[in-house]
């Protein structure tokens, strides 16, 4: 079959579908995510949402991580966080039940792996909402804090899906988020565009270090390279005596 739509369903931000395609170029099967008539993700190109949670975690020294990823989608990401063996456990907070949905039904090629890990929860809520309040990011256990909050939701802090969110990158939404974190605690952030040297410097405000780096992978379409910036900031950590 070249083209299946596994799912369509209306939800409070628009229609989400979920479609395989047989891609004739490739001669792989190609899974995509659309909201409305706007392409959201495509399992074609992955290289980004796998760096964002190789990146993060490569910040963090030591073991027995606890994990939070804003964003299910396809499952790239959070797959990636799982594979590092020092994870110790994993949150995946998604504002979209239907998207949780296509994982507990088992429709996409990673839903396995990430409802049969033990350490790994999906969570169906508003990142946004619960990075801004006290209780943060875990319904059963208020207040927990976290060693990175990894996220990939918006395009880019300029390109948002919903005007909601602008306030997450804000330096007072950062500082917000900040408490959620571990001393020490990273936060690394998915986005489409270049690097933004205003969105760096409201980092800077919040974070001891800060570095944007640009993940550049294979297009077979277009000129035959694209690039997206994973942010990578950390908190000053625990002095030792």
């Amino acid at each position: 079959m070249r083209f299946e739509e596994l799912d369509w369903q209306e939800t409070p931000i628009g229609a989400i579908s979920l479609r395989r395609r047989r891609d004739p170029l490739l001669e792989v099967d190609v899974y995509e995510v659309k909201l409305d008539d706007e392409y959201l993700m495509s399992s074609l190109f992955t290289v980004a949402e796998t760096e964002l949670a190789r990146l993060g975690l490569a910040a963090l020294p030591g073991t027995g991580f606890d994990i939070v990823v804003g964003g299910l989608g396809l499952g790239y990401t959070a797959r990636a966080v799982l594979e590092d063996p020092r994870v110790r456990s994993q949150v995946v907070v998604e504002g979209l039940g239907e998207v949780i949905g296509w994982h507990q039904r088992g429709l996409l090629p990673l839903a396995a792996c990430l409802t049969g890990d033990p350490r790994n929860r999906l969570v169906h809520g508003d990142f946004f909402a619960m990075a801004d309040s006290a209780a943060g990011f875990d319904p059963d256990a208020p207040e927990r804090r976290f060693h990175a909050v990894i996220v990939d939701i918006d395009h880019s802090p300029q390109h948002l899906l919903a005007s909601s969110h602008a306030g997450f990158y804000t330096a007072d939404g950062l500082r917000q988020l900040a408490r959620h974190l571990h001393q020490g605690g990273v936060f690394a952030l998915w986005s489409d565009d270049p690097p933004d040297q205003d969105f760096m410097a409201t980092l800077e405000t919040v974070f001891a270090t800060v570095d944007a780096h640009v993940v550049t992978f294979d297009n077979p379409y277009g000129d035959g390279k694209s690039a997206n910036t994973v942010y990578v900031a950390r908190l000053v950590p625990t002095i030792e005596p």
